[in-house]
């Protein structure tokens, strides 16, 4: 799977598309580095949209953020931090 398309996690909700990945790796081993790196961005994925994770839901109402605070303010810093992660994951593991 290309990794761009795991960028889809900080959209789709995560648990549905964990799903859909083990459904379609059935031929994979469980220790594979394919679902090292799943499990990486289902977990950092949702961070770029703070709707896209538990713990941002929580900060919109415990700290009062708004939406569009946080897309202008903290997304692009998720996504450099995101896209940092999984290049360096991706040169570990080539």
């Amino acid at each position: 799977m290309p990794a761009w398309i795991k960028m889809y996690s900080s959209v789709v909700d995560n648990v549905p598309l964990v799903a859909a990945s083990i459904g379609m790796f059935t031929d994979v081993t469980k220790d594979a580095d394919l679902w090292h790196f799943v499990a990486y961005a289902a977990g950092t994925g949702g961070s770029m949209l703070i709707i896209g994770s538990a713990a941002g839901v929580v900060a919109m109402g415990m700290e009062k953020i708004s939406f569009g605070w946080y897309l202008k303010k903290i997304s692009l810093l998720a996504l450099i931090g995101y896209l940092a992660g999984a290049g360096v994951f991706l040169l570990m593991h080539a």
